[in-house]
Order: structure tokens, then sequence, then C-alpha cells
């Protein structure tokens, strides 16, 4: 009977150890490794460049509101800058033409000195040699007065030639510059609209750039560059390239399904993407 009890005792005594301890007993907090780009799987890589251009083709909308407007600014500020300076060189033909009508007017009255000059010696001369002399000086002012008024002539009219050109010119800059001030109130108010959801978008673009390795990034970027649609990852519709829509081969169709590697078409470059892959990521968002 005493031994009976003494056991008993020892077994609640075990039983208490047991609780206290387990009580005490403190689980070590796991440790998160995050994942470089390199360690992701095929398939992740694939949803993250998949979201990535998803990012870019919304930024391509909002960049082709913008439509040619960029362009036609761009366009009329170097027609602007054009008409400014053939103004300018105008300007520098008038002046040109300005020197000449006061050369010519000095040119005349250095003549018309020299003239009188002649005709004043003309009255003291010894002999008809030279009276013939300064006649015939007398003559050639007289021929270098015709010459510069001939070039004054032609000079006043050229000026009022080039005024004219200014004033067209100017009445077209005018114009020019009503019609840049438009359209860039146009981009302007564009711009507005959709800058901050640009600005969310690429700063978006950067987190999932992020989640790909280099070289496959670089590769993305270059198919994207070169497609003319900008997809550079895409789905395979009705058996064929949702790119350029080249056939793929059954057995083609089953590798991208089991994304065990980077797959691209033949034809186009594209990366593949499997349809169900996509489907899932679509759903896991919707549930978060």
């Amino acid at each position: 009977m005493a031994r009976k009890k003494i056991a008993e005792e020892e077994k609640i005594s075990s039983d208490k150890n047991v609780a206290k301890n387990s009580e005490t007993k403190v689980e070590a907090p796991k440790k998160t490794i995050e994942e470089t780009p390199e360690e992701r799987s095929i398939a992740q890589k694939l949803i993250s460049l998949y979201e990535l251009q998803k990012i870019y083709s919304e930024i391509d909308k909002i960049r082709l509101i913008r439509g040619e407007l960029p362009v036609e600014i761009q366009d009329l500020e170097d027609m602007c800058e054009g008409l400014a300076t053939r103004i300018a060189k105008y300007e520098d033909e008038i002046a040109a033409y300005q020197r000449i009508i006061s050369d010519s007017d000095t040119k005349i009255k250095e003549s018309q000195a020299l003239i009188k000059r002649y005709e004043e010696q003309q009255n003291n001369v010894r002999n008809n040699r030279e009276y013939d002399s300064l006649t015939k000086e007398i003559e050639y002012q007289k021929l270098e007065i015709q010459l510069c008024e001939k070039h004054k002539t032609k000079a006043a009219a050229d000026i009022e030639t080039r005024k004219a050109d200014i004033e067209a010119v100017q009445e077209k800059a005018k114009e020019n510059a009503e019609v840049l001030q438009q359209k860039k109130g146009e981009l302007d108010g564009i711009i507005a609209e959709t800058e901050k959801r640009e600005a969310e978008l690429v700063d978006e673009a950067e987190k999932h750039k992020a989640l790909v390795d280099q070289r496959l990034l670089v590769a993305f970027e270059r198919i994207r560059n070169n497609a003319r649609n900008g997809l550079a990852i895409v789905q395979i519709e009705r058996d064929a390239c949702g790119g350029c829509f080249s056939t793929i081969p059954p057995q083609r169709q089953l590798d991208i399904r089991l994304h065990k590697k980077i797959i691209v078409c033949e034809a186009c470059g594209r990366i593949f993407i499997d349809k169900q892959l996509v489907e899932e990521n679509e759903q896991n968002k919707s549930a978060e």
C-alpha cells in the first residue's frame, strides 16, 4: 500500500514537471531568407515579367494619349527658331544695304567736291592738254556719281523687299507661336491628368524589375524595344504565338506549360508564358 502511494506521488510530480517544461518552452522564430532574383523559379520569373509587361503596356497607353503632340510641338519650336533666324538674316541684309547707301552718299559727296575743284582748276589752265585732262576727270567723277546713285537705288529697293519679307515671316511666326501655345496647353493638360499615374506605374515597374535577374531583364527589354506593339511576353492563342501569330507545335506548347525553362518564339523571339499560370496569378491577386 505504501509502495503504491509513493508511485502515485512520483507520477503526479513527473506530470507537473512535464507541464511546467511545456509552458516554459518557447519556439524559436523561423528565419526567413529572401530569395535573390537568380534563386526564383522560372514560373515566378515569368509572372514577374508578365506583371512588368502589363505595367509597360499601361504606360504605353498613357503616352499614346499624348499622341504626336510632343513631336508636333518640337517641329513648331524648330520652325519658330528657323523663322527667327531668317528674320535676323534679313535684318543683317538690310543693314548691309544701308551701309551701301551710306558709302554711296559719301562717294557722291567726294566726287562732287572733286568736280567742283576740277572746274575751278579749268579756269586757270595754261593749255588745252591740261583742260582736256581735267575735263576727263570731271566726266569720270560724274560717272562715279551715276554709279553710286544706281547702287543707292538698288539698295533702297532691296531694303523694301527685305522689309516686306520680314513682315511676311513675322506674320507666319506669329501664327506658329499661337498654334505652339495651343499645342503646349493641350499637352500640359494631358500630362497633368496622367503624370501621377505614370509615376506610380514607373515605381511599380522598378519593383518588378528587382525580382528578375539582370540578364533576363536585358533580354526582355531588347525584345520589347524591337516589337512594334511593345509586347515582349505573350500567351499562346489558338495554338499560335500571341505576338506574331506563328503556329506553335504541341510538344513546344507542353514545354511552355511545364515552365521548366524560358522558352521564346522561334519566329519573333517573344517570351512565352502559360495561360494557366497567368490565371492562377490573377486568382491569387484577387484572393489577396
